[in-house]
């Protein structure tokens, strides 16, 4: 069984701020949280912010400067750290994770938190 469990979503005014915290489990592998991806209505699920394997952050062009991703290793913890939002930042937000040490290993994702910007 493995569990990505979002928190932090929710209604933000334009230029406001939001935090996202990602916990990811796994009851036979260990699973790493790796990044943010988001999907607006009728639009396809992209990356936000993400690690790569050597842990180097990457980001999508649109939240480069605005968002920050960070994680806590010893909790098993991602978070993203969401300043200046904007309404186009308006989407459901997922974690995803992968399971350690497996380097084609599939992706797994949590259920979604909303994040809503208004303007």
């Amino acid at each position: 069984q493995v569990q990505l469990v979002e928190s932090g979503g929710g209604l933000v005014q334009a230029g406001g701020s939001l935090r996202l915290s990602c916990a990811a489990s796994g009851s036979i592998f260990s699973i790493n949280p790796m990044g943010w991806y988001r999907q607006a209505p009728g639009k396809q699920r992209d990356l936000v912010a993400g690690f790569t394997s050597g842990g180097r952050a990457n980001y999508a062009d649109s939240v480069m400067g605005r968002f920050t991703i960070s994680r806590d290793n010893a909790k098993n913890m991602v978070y993203l750290q969401m300043n200046s939002l904007k309404t186009e930042d308006t989407a459901v937000y997922y974690c995803q994770g992968q399971i350690a040490g497996m380097p084609d290993s599939p992706n797994f994702w949590g259920q979604g938190t909303q994040v809503t910007v208004s303007s």
